[in-house]
C-alpha cells in the first residue's frame, strides 16, 4: 500500500526575542542557555536542557548570518535568503542599533576622529553599539542628519535623533566631559543638542550645506549684540523683575559675554560648559524652573523694545540666540 505525503519546505526565519537581546548583549550561547534555563523556561515549555541548547545555538547560527545584513539594513529588505516579515526585519534592525541613555553618556566626549579610532573600537565593543559605521555613513553627508540616519538605517525617529546628536556633538567636538558636566544626563544634553542643531545650523539646504555645520556668517554676527551692554540700565527697567533687581547685571552680562564670544571654535566647543557657569548665578537661589523660565522670556522680549533694536536682522538675530539659550538654561536646570 502506497502512502502519499505532501512536504512543504521554507526557510522562514523565526525570531526568539529573548534569545536575539541575549545575542545583542554579546552573551556566548553557552551563556545564554543557562539565563534561559535559570528563567524557568525548560519548566514553562517541558523542554530538556538539550533541547534548549539545541535551539539557541540554531538561533545564534542564524543572528550571526544577519549580522552582515544589519550592518547595512537596506540590504535586510532586497536579500532573498532569509524570508523576514517587514515587521521582524524592522524589530531586528532597531534591536541591533538601540542603546540606552548610560551607554550614549560614555560616548560623548569622545573625539571620533582617525586618531582616536581605538577608544572608539573599545567603547562600541563594550557596549556593543554599531555607531562607527553610523558615524562614518552619514558625518559627511549634506542634508539632514535625522533624516539621513534614518534613510540608511531604517531606523525609528527617536533612535535616529539619538545617534544625530552623538554625531552632531562628535563632529563639532562639543566638549561634555568636563566635572562640572558630570551630572548632565543624556536625555538632558540630547535636547540641548537638538536646540543648537535646529536653530544655529545652516537654514539653507543643498550639496553645499552640512547639517553638521554651524551657521558661522550668525555666529559672527552676535557680537553685534554687546550694543546690549550699553543699554543695561534701560533693559533692566524694562524687565521690572523684583526677583532680579539686585542681579540682574551678572544675569545679564553673562548671557551677553557669551553671545559675543561663539564665533570663536574653542568657546562654541565648550557651549555647554558655559551653560553651566551662567547657571552658577541661580545656583544660590530658590528659583523654580518656572521663574527661570518667566524671567527668560521677560528678558528676550523687552530687550526688544529698545531703540537698537528697531533693525529687523537685529532682532532676528536676538531671537534665535535667545531661543537656544533659554531652552538650554531651562532644561540644564530642571536636570
Amino acid at each position: 500500500m502506497c502512502t502519499e505525503v505532501d512536504v512543504f519546505i521554507t526557510n522562514y526565519t523565526l525570531v526568539d526575542p529573548d534569545i536575539y537581546q541575549l545575542w545583542i548583549e554579546g552573551r556566548t550561547a553557552s551563556e545564554a542557555v543557562a539565563i534561559l534555563n535559570q528563567q524557568g523556561l525548560g519548566q514553562q515549555t517541558g523542554a530538556s536542557l538539550e533541547l534548549i541548547a539545541s535551539d539557541v545555538l540554531d538561533h545564534y547560527r542564524t543572528y550571526s548570518l544577519l549580522e552582515k545584513l544589519l550592518s547595512n539594513p537596506s540590504k535586510l529588505q532586497e536579500q532573498l535568503a532569509f524570508q523576514i516579515e517587514p515587521k521582524t526585519q524592522q524589530f531586528l534592525i532597531e534591536k541591533y542599533y538601540e542603546f540606552d541613555d548610560s551607554v550614549a553618556r560614555e560616548l560623548l566626549g569622545k573625539k571620533l576622529s582617525s586618531k582616536h579610532r581605538k577608544d572608539l573600537d573599545e567603547i562600541c565593543e563594550k557596549t556593543s553599539v554599531p555607531l562607527k559605521s553610523v558615524f562614518k555613513m552619514v558625518e559627511e553627508m549634506p542634508g539632514p542628519l535625522v533624516q539621513n540616519i534614518q534613510k540608511f538605517f531604517m531606523l525609528s525617529q527617536d533612535l535616529a535623533s539619538k545617534y544625530a546628536c552623538i554625531v552632531f556633538l562628535a563632529c563639532l567636538r562639543f566638549e561634555t566631559s568636563k566635572r562640572k558636566l558630570q551630572t548632565l544626563s543624556f536625555p538632558a544634553l540630547k535636547l540641548c543638542t537638538e536646540q543648537v542643531m535646529n536653530l544655529w545650523t545652516y537654514v539653507s539646504t543643498g550639496p553645499d550645506y552640512y547639517d553638521t555645520e554651524m551657521d558661522k556668517e550668525f555666529l559672527l554676527d552676535l557680537r553685534d549684540l554687546r550694543i546690549l551692554i550699553d543699554k543695561e540700565k534701560e533693559h533692566k527697567n524694562l524687565v521690572s523683575y523684583a526677583e532680579v533687581e539686585s542681579c540682574f547685571r551678572s544675569y545679564s552680562r553673562s548671557i551677553l559675554t557669551l553671545a559675543t564670544s561663539l564665533h570663536r571654535v574653542r568657546e562654541l566647543r565648550n557651549l555647554f560648559y558655559e551653560f553651566s557657569v551662567i547657571l552658577d548665578n541661580w545656583k544660590h537661589s530658590i528659583w523654580a524652573v518656572n521663574e527661570l523660565e518667566v524671567f527668560l522670556n521677560v528678558y528676550t522680549k523687552c530687550a526688544l523694545n529698545l531703540d537698537v533694536f528697531r533693525e529687523a536682522d537685529l532682532r532676528q538675530r536676538w531671537e534665535r540666540y535667545m531661543a537656544v539659550v533659554s531652552n538650554c538654561l531651562v532644561i540644564m536646570y530642571k536636570n
